[in-house]
């Protein structure tokens, strides 16, 4: 059993991926057999989200500054482009701050 750095629910191996700090940036683990401290997240854009809205990489695995995580948002099917303009795919029609988004008929 290992803790989800987004959301913290705890879940079998099998079901994380397992993220390592390389030079600057975090990499997904794929085999599981990269070295140094790795951490511990949901393939699922939410958590994610949540894992870098609270900065829980750099505290996880122990890095100093921020790290790059474009590859693992890639992995979890995140493009960079809905991720810079602050709008999340699957949030459904809500801002960041939890408003909802009106639209014009």
């Amino acid at each position: 059993m290992r803790t989800c750095v987004g959301c913290k629910r705890r879940a079998l191996i099998g079901e994380l991926l397992r993220v390592v700090a390389v030079a600057g940036r975090v990499v997904v683990d794929e085999r599981r057999r990269l070295p140094g401290r790795g951490a511990w997240l949901h393939p699922d854009p939410d958590c994610l989200a949540k894992a870098e809205r609270r900065r829980a990489f750099p505290r996880a695995l122990r890095a100093t500054g921020a790290l790059d995580a474009r590859e693992v948002r890639e992995h979890v099917g995140l493009t960079t482009p809905h991720h810079e303009t602050g709008m999340l795919p699957g949030s459904r029609g809500i801002k960041e701050a939890g408003r909802p988004v009106m639209s014009q008929p």
